[in-house]
């Protein structure tokens, strides 16, 4: 499903107009970005929890060389699906 199909269905689902629909989309998306960008975490009840996990520094190997590196420590976003979803995949 893309943007303008999911657009289509929260209208459709809340009595919503399509400009609506798209506003309060775009209003979810960014708050979700602004959370996770803090480095907080946001849970949406029946979906899932979006946070940020950190990954330390690690030693790798480039598989071209063979030669060993320091791959550096990041920031990666992380999703945890909730419990409601979870059981409904694994029905």
């Amino acid at each position: 499903m893309n943007k303008p199909e999911l657009i289509q269905l929260i209208a459709a689902n809340a009595d919503l107009t399509q400009r609506q629909a798209e506003d309060a989309l775009n209003a979810l998306t960014s708050a979700v970005l602004e959370t996770v960008r803090a480095g907080n975490e946001i849970r949406i009840p029946d979906l899932g929890k979006f946070s940020v996990d950190q990954k330390p520094a690690r030693p790798g190997r480039n598989p071209r060389t063979g030669e060993t590196i320091q791959i550096e420590a990041k920031r990666a976003v992380k999703f945890t699906a909730a419990k409601a979803l979870k059981d409904w995949a694994n029905r």
